[in-house]
């Protein structure tokens, strides 16, 4: 056997033994971002027979039909549907408008979505502790928008918190560093992602987090801010300013929260108190807050 065959030979077991030595699950992941399915799917299989106690499975067998789930649809209409729509213009070059517009939505195919959230809430029940299936769920189901799952997961994930004492895990069964802090973190983005949709309907599901929060941990800031937010918008002022003033004798230097008293102060009328707490954001705030503060004095 000559030198070159004896380099191929051990160039081969080398790959070998590094595939061999990934964990099913970094050779899952790096299946995942390769986008192969079959591949995927085989070794789930194979992974399910030797292991099917892993934790990792689950969270992987979740990532897989969610990922196959997914159904791209392209679809012609007279109007726009988002940012990425394709313009589809007349052969006449002297039209300057579009005829229509081609754009493409995300479906998803409802049996395997069903086998995926099987499979997480199997593992959610097994491992109850794991933060990252909980979340993973959570996330998975503000992308479908079912928003009344997603609130009702986020409250159970809230209450569980209680039992088990915020010893939370993530990845390979690992300890969170300040997991209190980052679970009401995490959950502080869902509710930002509620308030981002514009749907006055989903305030109820905003302020029932809220309020699940404070049950236990009634001296959370943004869940003071969250319920107080929910109650501005609804133009309850009464109650908007009571919450505020809880949260400022928590943080009186918490410029989102005197903000909001200000605005509850002037929608009442009161403008000597709203240009007192306007002042105070001025003397506690950045940049930003500072030029917003001083603008809104201008228009009192």
């Amino acid at each position: 056997m000559n030198r070159r065959s004896l380099y191929i030979l051990f160039a081969l077991i080398l790959t070998v033994t590094a595939l061999n030595g990934q964990s099913n699950k970094q050779q899952f992941n790096q299946l995942l971002q390769n986008g192969d399915t079959l591949k995927q799917r085989q070794l789930l299989v194979q992974w399910e027979k030797d292991a099917p106690q892993d934790a990792e499975l689950y969270v992987a067998y979740f990532n897989y039909y969610f990922q196959m789930s997914e159904e791209e649809i392209v679809s012609i209409g007279q109007e726009a549907d988002g940012e990425m729509a394709l313009e589809i213009m007349d052969l006449d070059s002297s039209k300057k408008n579009p005829v229509a517009y081609m754009y493409s939505n995300i479906h998803y195919n409802e049996e395997l979505l069903e086998k995926g959230m099987n499979w997480i809430n199997d593992g959610i029940q097994q491992y109850p502790n794991r933060l990252d299936m909980r979340f993973g769920k959570i996330y998975v189901l503000g992308k479908l928008e079912d928003y009344a799952l997603f609130t009702k997961e986020i409250i159970q994930t809230v209450e569980y918190s209680s039992k088990n004492e915020n010893n939370w895990t993530w990845t390979d069964n690992t300890a969170l560093k300040d997991p209190l802090e980052f679970m009401l973190g995490t959950i502080q983005n869902y509710q930002i992602q509620l308030f981002n949709t514009e749907d006055d309907r989903l305030l109820e599901n905003m302020q029932q987090i809220a309020t699940s929060i404070l049950t236990y941990y009634p001296e959370n800031i943004e869940s003071l801010s969250n319920s107080a937010i929910v109650y501005l918008l609804q133009e309850k002022y009464i109650q908007a300013l009571s919450i505020l003033q809880k949260a400022e004798k928590i943080n009186p230097k918490d410029c989102i929260v005197l903000n909001n008293i200000a605005v509850c102060y002037e929608n009442q009328g009161n403008q000597k108190m709203a240009k007192k707490y306007y002042q105070l954001v001025i003397k506690n705030g950045n940049k930003e807050e500072k030029k917003d503060a001083r603008n809104k004095l201008k228009n009192l």
